[in-house]
């Protein structure tokens, strides 16, 4: 097709002007990430030179945007220096072990970033929600994950806590996407049909979690997900800020965005607001 038949069928075609205004805002969008994807580069460069290691936790509610974040954060990397580990259900084995043992296994050697996608929070949140473990194990997850965090740190390795947080609203559309479009169906698991119904038992847990895992050495940036492009950038400028490393591009902004972007002590405090408000925790 030529570009002047293309421009008479697009002024004559509403649903492909739609179509073709949705493919441009979204690649405006993607532009918008490539000076920072640029400056994850160096990083990870400067982590490769340096030997150091590092270990991103993405966490957050099913279809909260994890995996698009990941992708968009690994998009340009050297794939021999990182690994995205998304861990199963464990084996009848692995349950009889360490709780943290299968994650340890997965931990980075010198100069290499691993980003988990859900990661030991799984007890934090999921496990005790659906009974997948005692209330024994949770108490004792809870009660241990801050010092085990604290000695990762100890022992240098970079560590960085994001928690992507969904209105209840927005997971709903998500999740009614899922069900209709064939690409995604695969997304959609027995569990995901539940997670409306217990949303404020999610909720509380989620509060729990920050309020006993939110310490001055592994802190948690939570970041408003609804709209996916303000936060994937958001989680990549997180990321950039946790490491000093050299020839970082100056004329970038790497403010976090306020409306998106909280400290989970801001973020506990903001879900303390709306219980004394209205009575229960939101979001």
């Amino acid at each position: 097709m030529t570009f002047e038949k293309f421009l008479k069928e697009f002024n004559s075609d509403s649903k492909m002007k739609e179509y073709v205004y949705k493919k441009y805002s979204k690649h405006r969008e993607e532009n918008s990430l490539r000076p920072y994807q640029v400056e994850l580069l160096k990083l990870q460069e400067y982590l490769e030179d340096a030997k150091e290691k590092m270990i991103v936790l993405i966490e957050g509610r099913d279809a909260s945007g994890k995996g698009g974040a990941i992708r968009r954060i690994t998009r340009y990397m050297n794939e021999k220096h990182y690994r995205i580990v998304a861990l199963g259900k464990p084996s009848d084995f692995q349950l009889t072990q360490w709780y943290f043992q299968r994650y340890v296994e997965q931990f980075p050697h010198g100069g290499e970033i691993v980003l988990f996608d859900r990661s030991w929070y799984n007890r934090a949140m999921v496990e005790p929600v659906f009974d997948f473990c005692t209330p024994k194990q949770y108490e004792t997850f809870m009660h241990s994950v801050p010092s085990f965090e604290e000695d990762l740190v100890e022992h240098g390795i970079h560590f960085v806590k994001i928690y992507f947080s969904v209105t209840k609203e927005e997971q709903s559309s998500r999740f009614a996407e899922r069900e209709i479009n064939p690409l995604k169906q695969w997304k959609l698991s027995e569990i995901d049909l539940q997670m409306q119904e217990r949303w404020d038992q999610f909720t509380q847990m989620k509060y729990r979690m920050l309020k006993q895992t939110n310490t001055p050495s592994a802190p948690w940036t939570v970041i408003r997900s609804d709209h996916k492009p303000k936060a994937r950038l958001n989680a990549i400028k997180a990321i950039l800020n946790s490491v000093d490393y050299p020839n970082r591009n100056p004329s970038l902004d790497y403010s976090l965005d306020k409306d998106i972007a909280h400290s989970g002590a801001d973020e506990i405090s903001i879900m303390e607001d709306d219980l004394r408000a209205k009575g229960k925790f939101i979001g």
